[in-house]
């Protein structure tokens, strides 16, 4: 390595045989960031951290390795993430309805992503096919292994950790749809709708579906526009960043909707950049500054070219982009912003 980074075990010896053995490895990129991980774990070492904690660290590192690595052959394939109660039976509706599901987003080119368990699980992968499919799953003392579906499939993954197979999810899903479930299924809801408000994950289309007649998410809904809408404890245009039905088929269109014309977006410095499938015009950036300069923090919403970040980054160069500095709290209001733009292709 040319350069050492900043961060160091505070050992120049040391530091110098980190350096030297990533030169050794032969691997000439992201070195600072190898090193740094290096230097991480040779500090918790000199810093006595637990054998517990060590463990820990060290098998969340391990399981996020892997996921990488199962993950990169399909890194731009579209991926959507079922969630459900693991204790739906075959004959019950809403395995019926995850199961068409599943075949519908398959039918769109998308794969299929779910926790790999029974019930809804199953049904999501049973439907998707498992060519289509990834199991997600977390090793528990009362599901043994993971579904017919996926068990013998390369593009599963067990976790022991939640908290490193909730992230797989967020990093590699672009989108979700929950059916009834019990704690786990509300968790997942409400975690999604918490990093997607605070902005800690980008904004992904999330459905919430119930077979015809079941009122699972109506009652959930009525529950938070009484409790919290009623008592102020969150705004109203959260609610646009979820979508209810009981069709399959508006289920589907919703998902695929959300990248009709927006891609993707990232920051680069202070500023947000939105990647478009397509060149807006000047009435719509006149429309947006107007609608939505209450989440602008200074400045407007432009128009710009690829910056050198994303350059350097190969990310997505053939796009068109829009850049705004985002006061990095209207992310629901945000979410109404992709909405318009894709409404209006």
């Amino acid at each position: 390595m040319e350069h050492l980074p900043r961060y160091r075990t505070g050992d120049d010896g040391i530091d110098r045989a980190i350096a030297e053995l990533i030169d050794l490895s032969g691997i000439t990129e992201d070195q600072d960031l190898l090193y740094e991980t290096i230097v991480s774990s040779i500090r918790m070492g000199r810093e006595r951290v637990g054998r517990g904690d060590l463990k820990l660290v060290n098998a969340a590192l391990k399981e996020l390795r892997y996921a990488f690595l199962v993950f990169e052959p399909y890194r731009h394939a579209q991926k959507c993430t079922i969630f459900g109660s693991a204790r739906t039976k075959p004959d019950d509706p809403s395995y019926a309805c995850a199961r068409d599901f599943g075949a519908a987003m398959a039918a769109k080119d998308w794969m299929v992503m779910t926790g790999a368990g029974p019930g809804i699980m199953a049904a999501g992968l049973e439907g998707a096919g498992t060519e289509n499919s990834f199991g997600i799953n977390i090793q528990l003392p009362f599901e043994s292994s993971a579904n017919e579906f996926i068990v013998d499939d390369p593009k599963l993954i067990n976790f022991r950790y939640f908290f490193t197979r909730k992230l797989t999810f967020m990093k590699e899903s672009h989108g979700y749809a929950l059916l009834p479930g019990g704690f786990g299924t509300m968790d997942e809801a409400f975690e999604l709708l918490t990093l997607m408000q605070t902005g800690k994950t980008f904004l992904a289309p999330v459905v919430l579906l119930d077979p015809p007649g079941n009122t699972y998410w109506d009652t959930w809904r009525e529950f938070v526009v009484r409790e919290l809408l009623g008592q102020n404890l969150i705004s109203e245009s959260d609610l646009d960043l979820v979508f209810l039905t009981d069709d399959i088929d508006a289920a589907v269109n919703e998902i695929c909707r959300f990248y009709k014309a927006y891609h993707s977006s990232r920051y680069v410095g202070n500023r947000l950049i939105m990647r478009l499938t397509r060149e807006l015009s000047d009435d719509e950036l006149s429309t947006m500054n107007s609608e939505f300069g209450d989440i602008i923090e200074t400045g407007s919403i432009e128009r710009t070219e690829v910056t050198q970040s994303e350059i350097d980054d190969k990310d997505e160069l053939d796009k068109h982009r829009i850049a705004m500095k985002f006061n990095r709290a209207g992310h629901a209001r945000l979410r109404q912003m992709v909405d318009y733009i894709n409404d209006n292709t």
